[in-house]
């Protein structure tokens, strides 16, 4: 476990840059085998000893993936993987990459796919490896032409084949015609009934063979101390990379771990400081992802000043020791450089030692009680414990007399925090859980137990004691009410009383937990629908900017055909000159452009003509007449009292709209008071439309609370 900020951060960083560049597709992180030759290397420092075809294959295939991982850290980004690119203890040199790369390709020039000893390592090997070949093959074929014959006369069996034994080639036969088939007899059967004759005919040709492959023995040593003497002068260089491997496995070990657990790296703080949100241990974690069963995430919060120890009380197998356990393992695991399954808006602080009294460490052989074990872990605590010390004590107290046990256990809290240690303890002891309540330094914690259900939630609660629902879970046991009552008598009311009081707080905080639950859940539902509203509206004002456009390039479009027609009509007239076809021609041309664009008058003469040449376009007549229906059926008043918003706000948009269409004096909308909501509904999009109508140069509207007599804040009168 690493005390230094500096080292931790380094750690914590570093773990963290591996995570992302395997995670990120883009930089495709090699993959690759390794393979531990510390050993194997060292050896062949001594002149005279090889590396055999295993251990050379082996090497091959680390030093490959340590050339592919120095050509990937050489290309990281400088700022972004800083430190992952300090990892190539060669620091990416081309030479030593060159060097490694080399390496490789002696071995390959030697070795096979498979690792074997390739034919063509040397001339020499290869010279007999055929040789080889050729007396196995012609010892094969003489051993099965003698053994067909032998089966046709009868002297073996007709199942028998050539075999081998000490390495050379026999043909199996019964003891009784050993001597009809001539040869040297190499073995026999456990049994005794088959021998295992050379014959004559391949005695000279399996000498032969035994020869060569003595030779191919010499010839493959000689290979491997001569490619051995090559990497010999580069140990250095090769266990070097040895030790970058192993940083880079490591490594990635810790960040395989870390995307199981979901785990981050929190904001690191250089002080003593415990500050972990939705914290889980890991254990836990992974024991219950098995089962598809989530985990109660722990939050607490440690500091210098108040709240510095925390005294965790409630039922039995409640996750008080669970909780312990939790901060114990993830600050240890954040000390060794781990990333830690805690919420992102996580932070933690560094201690310089944890000390740590959970479970029973009675010994016969050291003649210590389970109380007296845990005594000498407190006076270890009291000698070393400092500001800069995490204690985690499970059960403090127990073993012994409950009432002394209780006082000592006091006691020793009380020193450690006079000593300015931060700690977590769990109890059942009421006078610790005063104490608690009595030291700012200290704080309350309960594990929360659902009274109705009888069963524990596992969720610590801060800030109060907890219960240890003796009484209850004994009643729910079977015990009867005669022994329950009796121990509530020997206790006393006062006891009972006050456990009664820590279990109705544990259940009003329950409650009201809930209660500030379910807000939050309906306020992220009304932030939702605002959302969806807002972007609503967007989108209805982008329409209605986009429809008023389009109307205002058609009016322009049908202004400039009317002004062409005009102009070529007189033009046609002039020239006419008093022909009464033409001209008649040309006013019907008039007429029909009237009827085109509704024309407001009768044109009669030339002068019309000239007027309508300067005059923008009337509405069509069905346009008029939707807007003399409008004007007829409008109401001066808008009701939107018990409309939803989305409804509410479309009939006002709607109702606007009209009320400026038909040219409306005064307007009133009736929302009413009630929560508040339609009135502001009401009031935002009026401020919204003037806006608008700011852009445009046009006046704004004005607009506020009706007369008290007649409605007051609940209706909105707008001034058009």
């Amino acid at each position: 476990m690493e005390t230094d900020f500096e080292t931790v951060s380094r750690l914590l960083m570093i773990t963290d840059q591996m995570r992302l560049a395997q995670a990120d597709p883009m930089l495709s992180f090699p993959r690759g085998e390794i393979a531990d030759m510390r050993e194997a290397i060292s050896r062949i420092r001594i002149e005279g000893l090889f590396l055999d075809e295993a251990e050379l294959d082996d090497l091959r295939k680390t030093l490959s993936f340590a050339v592919e991982l120095e050509n990937f850290f050489e290309g990281l980004d400088d700022q972004k993987y800083a430190l992952l690119k300090e990892l190539s203890t060669i620091n990416c040199q081309s030479s030593t990459i060159s060097s490694l790369s080399s390496i490789v390709r002696s071995i390959d020039a030697i070795l096979d796919r498979y690792g074997r000893l390739a034919d063509n390592a040397s001339p020499e090997l290869h010279r007999i490896r055929r040789e080889l070949s050729n007396a196995q093959g012609s010892v094969s074929c003489t051993l099965a032409s003698i053994l067909r014959q032998a089966k046709a006369d009868g002297l073996v069996d007709s199942d028998a084949a050539p075999t081998l034994r000490e390495g050379r080639l026999v043909i199996p036969v019964p003891p009784g015609y050993k001597r009809k088939i001539g040869g040297i007899v190499h073995d026999e059967s456990a049994t005794g009934k088959t021998v295992y004759i050379e014959p004559q005919q391949v005695v000279d040709a399996n000498n032969r063979i035994r020869e060569l492959e003595g030779a191919e023995r010499r010839e493959r040593i000689r290979i491997l101390q001569t490619i051995t003497d090559k990497l010999r002068p580069s140990t250095d260089l090769i266990l070097s990379s040895q030790r970058m491997l192993a940083e880079v496995d490591f490594l990635s070990a810790k960040v395989s771990l870390a995307n199981t657990l979901h785990a981050i790296r929190p904001e690191l703080i250089d002080a003593p400081l415990l500050d972990w949100s939705e914290a889980r241990h890991p254990v836990l974690w992974l024991h219950y992802a098995q089962q598809n069963k989530p985990v109660v995430p722990l939050s607490i919060r440690l500091q210098a000043g108040e709240n510095r120890v925390l005294v965790i009380s409630g039922p039995n197998a409640g996750g008080k020791s669970v909780c312990l356990k939790t901060v114990a393992l993830l600050q240890y695991m954040l000390q060794c450089g781990m990333l830690v399954p805690v919420n992102e808006q996580s932070r933690a602080g560094l201690f310089r030692q944890i000390m740590i009294d959970i479970g029973d460490e009675q010994s016969i052989q050291d003649e210590l009680s389970t109380y007296s074990s845990h005594l000498r872990n407190m006076r270890t605590f009291l000698r070393q414990a400092n500001p800069y010390t995490l204690f985690l004590i499970d059960e403090m107290g127990t073993g012994t007399e409950p009432l002394i046990g209780g006082a000592l256990a006091e006691s020793v809290l009380r020193d450690l925090v006079s000593k300015g240690a931060f700690g977590v303890v769990t109890t059942h002891y009421t006078n610790l859980k005063h104490f608690a309540e009595q030291t700012p330094e200290v704080v309350n914690g309960a594990m929360l137990y659902d009274r109705g259900a009888m069963k524990p939630l596992f969720q610590l609660s801060i800030g109060q004691a907890g219960s240890s629902f003796a009484i209850e879970i004994a009643r729910q046991t079977g015990l009867s009410e005669d022994i329950i009552r009796y121990a509530t008598d020997l206790v006393g009311e006062e006891h009972i009383d006050y456990d009664k009081q820590l279990q109705d707080i544990a259940r009003d905080k329950r409650y009201w937990e809930n209660k500030r639950q379910s807000i939050r859940q309906k306020e992220k539902v009304l932030e939702e629908r605002i959302a969806r509203y807002e972007e609503q509206m967007s989108g209805i004002k982008a329409k209605k900017k986009e429809m008023l456009d389009q109307a205002r390039q058609e009016a322009a479009d049908l202004l400039q055909r009317s002004n062409a027609t005009i102009e070529r009509t007189i033009r046609e007239i002039k020239e006419a000159k008093a022909d009464k076809e033409r001209t008649k021609v040309a006013r019907a041309k008039v007429e029909a452009l009237k009827e085109e664009v509704g024309a407001p008058k009768r044109l009669k003469d030339f002068k019309d003509l000239k007027v309508l040449k300067n005059t923008l376009p009337a509405a069509p007549s069905s346009t008029v007449s939707i807007v003399r229906q409008r004007t007829l059926a409008f109401s001066r008043t808008l009701d939107i009292r018990g409309c939803r918003a989305d409804e509410a706000l479309e009939r006002l948009i709607a109702y606007m709209d009209d009320a400026l269409m038909v040219g409306a004096g005064e307007v009133t909308i009736l929302h009413g008071t009630g929560t508040g909501a339609l009135k502001q509904l009401t009031r935002d999009y009026l401020n919204d439309l003037n806006r608008q109508r700011r852009k445009r140069g046009k006046v704004a509207l004005d607009f506020g609370d009706g007369d008290v007599n007649h409605g007051g804040a609940g209706l909105t009168v707008v001034q058009l």
